[in-house]
């Protein structure tokens, strides 16, 4: 068995508010292997980013907090790890692709120079040979004029524009782990391609990849293996294929029925109804159960676990045996 490059245990993350301590992540335990893609999907509130950036203490604190768990990374971990020792690993070992690279660039530097600073930060070189892999970078993400580009101000470039600098930033070092959420969100669908297929020689050399994502359809064409997260929980993990083919979470489920088919029967576009609970007020039972057509006395009363079902697949529902093939 493959040793994980990443394993985290027991997660969780909590907020502290006004109107108590919310808890975001609740006991979420996963790993990622070696040269794998690892996708995670779930709807918005779902807990997919606050365990993303809880790994490289990203989550502002106060409010947000890591109030129990592990993330063994190589050895180490990454939760008990001092922030000096930390930011060592940031950008050299793992990187992190963000929803918003606005929010993320230096609007007082030059794109060059916040490049050079990712390389220099790690790597002790002369400037001129960091911006030179910088322009390098720049190409391999779409960026025309590369030259002028590392002159240029983030508020000169386009929200797409900021985004492949962002791109570039997270895997000009090489990391072992990138973590991805939503990396082509305001991108067209042919840099989308092209920076998947940069991700996929990455793999095929050394990095591993956790690719957050709704677009299932990406999900599909990059990754080996999916969490599915609702509501703070892990409600099914399994093979890509297996997930796809045979899901057995009536979430997982309604996910897949709500992709749209270029099928001229379908007439409408199948929806779940309701939305994901707030870490305030998450229902007794099965957090799902109040949007699940298949609901029993029972979800509504006790709390499944996650189990292993077969080999590489798990899921948190008390009748996913029936859905099995």
């Amino acid at each position: 068995m493959t040793e994980a490059l990443l394993d985290i245990n027991g997660l969780c993350v909590e907020f502290i508010t006004d109107e108590g301590t919310p808890r975001a992540v609740d006991h979420v335990s996963f790993s990622v292997k070696p040269n794998e893609v690892l996708g995670v999907v779930g709807e918005s509130g779902c807990g997919k980013s606050v365990t993303a950036m809880s790994l490289l203490s990203l989550i502002p604190s106060p409010p947000g907090r890591v109030s129990a768990g592990k993330a063994m990374f190589q050895g180490r971990d990454l939760i008990a790890m001092p922030h000096e020792s930390l930011r060592k690993i940031r950008g050299k070992e793992i990187s992190m692709i963000f929803q918003e690279p606005g929010a993320c660039l230096s609007p007082l530097h030059r794109i060059g120079d916040q490049l050079a600073e990712a390389v220099m930060l790690h790597y002790p070189m002369p400037k001129q040979e960091a911006l030179d892999k910088g322009r390098d970078w720049l190409s391999k993400v779409g960026i025309p004029e590369p030259d002028r580009m590392l002159k240029a101000y983030p508020f000169q470039l386009s929200g797409g524009m900021q985004q492949r600098v962002m791109i570039a930033m997270a895997m000009i070092n090489g990391p072992s782990l990138i973590i991805a959420d939503e990396p082509t969100t305001a991108l067209d669908v042919t840099i989308a391609a092209q920076i998947f297929d940069l991700m996929r020689q990455m793999r095929d050399e050394k990095t591993s990849v956790m690719l957050i994502s709704h677009d299932l359809g990406v999900i599909w064409e990059m990754c080996d293996r999916v969490l599915v997260m609702y509501a703070g929980k892990i409600v099914e993990e399994a093979e890509i294929r297996e997930l796809f083919e045979n899901p057995l979470h009536p979430y997982t489920r309604a996910l897949m029925r709500s992709v749209p088919v270029l099928d001229e029967d379908q007439e409408e576009l199948a929806t779940i109804k309701g939305q994901v609970p707030s870490p305030l007020n998450y229902p007794p039972g099965c957090r799902f159960h109040d949007r699940c057509p298949h609901a029993a006395e029972q979800c509504k009363k006790e709390s499944p676990e996650l189990r292993t079902l077969a080999p590489n697949k798990k899921a948190a529902c008390f009748f996913a045996e029936k859905w099995m093939k």
